[in-house]
């Protein structure tokens, strides 16, 4: 069998980065789709794959816009072939009071972190209906299962990827396509640059990497439907 076509969106950096990295060090010949908006980062991540066995290629593209997920999708395809892997991981936060959130701030996010999922899902996941076959990754967090003060629109946004993960989960469970949800907690990464939380007290973004590799390999069988990670050391 051919090697399996991973498409990682918010590649450039942080849990993206390291999922991509971890990919391609334990399936040789990986062939990955790296997929964010900052080019530059995107093939210095591509660059350390390559180095670790894989075969990657940066696609530049705002997951948030329809048109350039379009072009994207179809550049992987092109590239790849169909996508056997799909990990929607791209976000932002901003936090904000309720009362204080800014209607621009509050579109922003939801359009980075849930509407990127809708969007590159339904560009990549007809295929896999096609084959019979596919994983789905998409990132929610904590914050998608428990709401906290200035987190309106990231909390919004995130209950709303594990709601659209659980629609997708029961119209694809009979088409082969597996659908699982990924709620971190506080993970070392540049999302949390300046949050004050010490690095001892955060997750190493390697662990979420290798949760989604680990359920990933398992048989065909089973669906892991959800993962909450959180560390060890606090209740974040």
């Amino acid at each position: 069998m051919k090697t399996p076509v991973v498409l990682v969106t918010g590649a450039s950096q942080g849990i993206g980065a390291a999922i991509a990295r971890t990919f391609a060090r334990e399936i040789p010949g990986c062939r990955l789709a790296l997929v964010a908006r900052n080019e530059k980062n995107l093939r210095a991540v591509a660059r350390a794959c390559s180095k670790l066995g894989a075969d990657p290629e940066a696609f530049a593209c705002d997951v948030s816009d329809e048109a350039s997920v379009t072009t994207m999708a179809a550049a992987v395809h092109k590239r790849f072939g169909p996508v056997d892997v799909l990990i929607n991981n791209a976000g932002k936060f901003f936090g904000a009071p309720f009362l204080e959130l800014k209607v621009a701030d509050f579109d922003a996010q939801i359009a980075a972190n849930l509407r990127s999922v809708f969007l590159v899902s339904q560009a990549c996941v007809p295929a896999m209906v096609k084959r019979g076959r596919g994983d789905v990754f998409n990132m929610s967090s904590i914050a998608g299962r428990q709401a906290y003060p200035n987190g309106t629109a990231y909390c919004a946004a995130k209950y709303g990827v594990t709601g659209l993960s659980a629609v997708m989960r029961a119209e694809l469970k009979d088409k082969g396509v597996r659908v699982c949800c990924i709620h971190p907690g506080a993970t070392f990464s540049p999302s949390w640059s300046g949050s004050g939380v010490p690095a001892e007290r955060m997750m190493p973004a390697e662990d979420i990497a290798r949760a989604i590799l680990d359920v990933h390999r398992l048989s065909r069988r089973t669906v892991v439907e959800e993962i909450v990670l959180r560390p060890q050391l606090g209740d974040i």
